[in-house]
């Protein structure tokens, strides 16, 4: 589906916003258009994801390109948070030099960049090292964090505790659920998995939650792929906006 789908469905749906992630499609790339339909729809934009994904790494020219366009498109759409996964191992001093890097970027332009935590990539019982210095932002020196629960569950790792030692700097959150398989990436519908979602949403939902509350949003990140019968996409995501507002304490 398109950008301006995702905009019709969520005013239809009554979610508050939308997350935009940059792609190939080029209505994801231009701010006069995203604003366009966010006007027209009452739906803000409240945040990018940079084309940090294998399967957009020809967007944008290079690491460093994409990283300060989409800080630039989040200013021109009048939003303060980018997502971006952790640098490719691979990828030279972009690698060497991320946390310093979009320490700088976030001073240049007061844009946030919150990265994501991914998960080991695992083939034949052993596990790659893909990313550095690591897939988990926990532990690593980033002043903003994204949390998601699905890729979560792959590492087999624990979100309610990530959540509780991350605290004010998490900054973003991508709601969603998973199994604790190793391999696969399921982003579920939350409560479908067996992450610890309910606990971590209602954690960050408590008012002195990083000393002053959670600052950041909530954005639903689930595939509707499965979806096959008429009105099974909406449904699947009105459950998902319905469990946000349950256990952020906003119904």
């Amino acid at each position: 589906m398109g950008v301006a789908e995702t905009f019709s469905i969520a005013e239809d749906l009554g979610y508050d916003g939308v997350e935009i992630m940059v792609t190939h499609r080029a209505e994801t790339q231009q701010a006069d258009v995203l604003n366009e339909w966010a006007w027209r729809f009452g739906m803000p934009v409240k945040s990018i994801h940079a084309p940090t994904l294998l399967l957009t790494q020809q967007v944008w020219g290079t690491a460093w390109d994409k990283i300060r366009k989409s800080a630039l498109l989040a200013q021109e759409v009048g939003c303060d948070v980018v997502v971006a996964h952790p640098p490719f191992r691979w990828q030279g001093t972009y690698a060497s030099e991320f946390a310093s890097g979009i320490q700088r970027i976030e001073e240049r332009t007061g844009v946030m960049i919150a990265v994501e935590n991914m998960y080991p990539w695992r083939a034949g019982g052993r596990e790659a090292t893909m990313y550095l210095p690591h897939w988990n932002p926990v532990a690593d020196d980033y002043r903003h964090v994204t949390w998601d629960f699905s890729h979560a569950a792959t590492a087999e790792d624990d979100s309610y505790e990530a959540v509780r030692k991350l605290g004010s700097r998490l900054r973003h959150v991508h709601l969603t659920d998973g199994w604790s398989n190793g391999f696969k990436d399921d982003h579920l519908v939350p409560g479908h998995g067996n992450q610890r979602v309910v606990e971590a949403i209602e954690h960050i939902a408590q008012p002195d939650f990083g000393g002053n509350g959670f600052q950041g949003a909530v954005a639903v990140e689930v595939t509707t792929r499965s979806a096959r019968e008429v009105g099974e996409r909406e449904r699947m995501l009105a459950e998902s906006l319905a469990f946000a507002r349950k256990h952020l304490g906003q119904e």
